[in-house]
């Protein structure tokens, strides 16, 4: 088994950080500059930049971002929100985007997949799945930030987009998301068992056991992490320390360098 990635998440409603509840009730958290070089120095495997706002109102924000991490911050970004074309995924690209997270668009037109995937490569498409629990069973992908319904259902549409071309699944339970009460291990399941491809679980982490079933009964390859981290409810390296004690490889990481004093004065200006 490969090494579980530990994925700090950060909603953007530019120029704030901002977290809700069920994607909604949104409070602004602080600067997401800081709030990245803080994950950063502590040893994150990867950051996820989700403008929460731009589907809704058909923009991106998020390239300044993405220009100022990539010059500091040295792991993979994905970014996403708002993604409608291939000029769209070229200009996250050239601000120092790794992988783009593709929601909306997707279910309005698959093929988009498809096309991302020829022009950039499977590894640079993630399909981001925002999934309700259905009264009658099963899960409904919605849009716009978990707005809309779409009809479609979540795990038939995980399947299909890893035919399509996506190289990953970023799958968020809207029901779980901001609660601190666990992920949907279900949802996570039956997702990672339709596709062959990796699985990055958000929506609901609020300890380190919540991490170690997302891995051993979710069957994710990828835990995403946002309140606890905004918060300081949970250090990362006690994280890794309790999936490491059960036996769950985790990437070990040495100290990094603290930002230096003129990067602090850069990161608030």
């Amino acid at each position: 088994m490969s090494n579980v990635r530990l994925i700090a998440r950060l909603d953007i409603k530019a120029p704030y950080l901002i977290k809700g509840v069920n994607l909604e009730g949104v409070r602004k958290v602080g600067d997401p500059r800081e709030f990245a070089r803080r994950y950063y120095d502590e040893g994150i495997d990867e950051i996820i930049y989700m403008d929460a706002v731009a589907s809704l109102y058909q923009r991106n924000t998020l390239e300044d971002l993405l220009a100022y991490t990539a010059d500091r911050v040295f792991v993979p970004i994905t970014a996403g929100g708002g993604v409608r074309t291939l000029a769209d995924v070229e200009g996250l690209l050239r601000k120092g985007a790794d992988k783009i997270a593709v929601n909306t668009a997707a279910i309005r037109r698959p093929e988009f997949i498809a096309e991302v995937a020829r022009r950039f490569g499977s590894q640079c498409m993630v399909l981001s799945i925002e999934a309700k629990r259905r009264p009658t069973g099963g899960w409904e992908a919605y849009t716009d930030n978990g707005r809309e319904h779409s009809g479609v259902d979540a795990v038939q549409w995980a399947r299909r987009g890893a035919e399509l071309g996506a190289g990953e699944i970023l799958v968020t339970s809207v029901d779980q998301e901001g609660t601190r009460r666990g992920f949907d291990l279900e949802l996570s399941r039956q997702i990672a068992d339709a596709v062959s491809i990796p699985v990055m679980l958000s929506g609901g982490m609020g300890s380190g056991e919540h991490a170690i079933r997302a891995v051993r009964d979710g069957r994710a390859n990828a835990v995403v992490m946002a309140d606890v981290l905004h918060y300081r409810r949970l250090a990362l390296d006690d994280v890794r320390r309790e999936m490491g004690a059960v036996e769950i490889p985790v990437r070990r990481v040495a100290k990094r360098a603290v930002v230096q004093p003129d990067d602090q004065r850069a990161v608030g200006g």
